[in-house]
């Protein structure tokens, strides 16, 4: 069955961003892009350890995916078996801000 996925508000807050900078130049793009990014963040419910542990902050429960030039930072809450996406990040962006723990 897997995880259930949460996107946190700083990370919908990303995706906006993002699809409405790329709607900019292409909306049909903007809006594959958005739903490309959804996907793949959802898809680490069916194997959360998927993603390698975040360099910056080395913490095993705290891990990203790569989708394109972005970088999809999920916390794992082995708790209740619930991922929190937590940001959506363009690698160009540098160091992310981790909301919360």
């Amino acid at each position: 069955m897997g995880w259930k996925v949460i996107v946190a508000p700083s990370a919908q807050a990303d995706l906006a961003d993002i699809v409405r900078y790329v709607a900019r130049h292409n909306p049909d793009a903007a809006a594959r892009l958005g739903y490309e990014l959804i996907t793949r963040a959802e898809s680490v419910a069916a194997f959360p350890e998927i993603g390698r542990v975040v360099p910056e902050f080395r913490q095993s429960n705290l891990r990203e995916v790569i989708c394109r030039s972005y970088r999809i930072i999920y916390r794992l809450r082995h708790d209740g078996e619930r991922i929190d996406i937590v940001r959506f990040w363009h690698a160009a962006r540098g160091f992310p801000h981790i909301p919360g723990g």
